[in-house]
């Protein structure tokens, strides 16, 4: 069994200094940020403990089902997947507010470069996923349910795999 359910490192958040804004507007800023950091650092530990455990009981359920261990492997992938999606997700964000705040004047900084990168179907990793790599580009709400059908699609066909299966023994 594997150590790590998610290989993800923690994200620190230093404050900016952004030169042109007032107080409020940097406190905003770096409020949002930090909290933002800190809800994707918590996403990261709250999965790699609740994953870890939950991964653990489906084993042991598989198991006493006569399930084979393929079941609890294709679990553990999507799930690490949708973990993994939703930290790129928000790490994607903060690194674009990011860049567009070093620009010499972020509050009256066109938008349209941050918007698109926002919207850029990067954050999808690559995998098993029927048409994965081939999304058109959407925002990320879009790419949740393409990614959450395709989950469930995969589920499905794996439960019919088992059922088969258990009704041949």
């Amino acid at each position: 069994m594997q150590s790590k359910f998610l290989e993800v490192e923690p994200r620190s958040f230093s404050p900016l200094s952004i030169p042109g804004l007032s107080d409020k507007a940097q406190y905003a800023v770096n409020a949002a940020l930090d909290a933002m950091s800190t809800w994707r650092n918590e996403i990261a530990d709250a999965s790699e403990t609740n994953g870890q455990q939950v991964i653990e009981k489906m084993a042991a359920a598989a198991k006493a089902l006569g399930w084979p261990e393929q079941v609890v492997d294709t679990v553990r992938t999507q799930i690490q997947s949708v973990a993994a999606i939703q930290i790129k997700t928000m790490d994607q964000i903060m690194e674009v507010w990011e860049e567009q705040l070093k620009l010499p004047n972020p509050a009256t900084a066109p938008t349209t470069n941050m918007l698109s990168r926002m919207q850029s179907p990067s954050i999808i990793p690559a995998g098993n996923w029927p048409g994965s790599g081939s999304f058109p580009a959407m925002n990320p709400a879009q790419v949740w349910l393409q990614f959450m059908e395709q989950w469930q699609k995969s589920w499905a066909e794996a439960m019919t795999t088992l059922t088969k299966t258990g009704k041949s023994q």
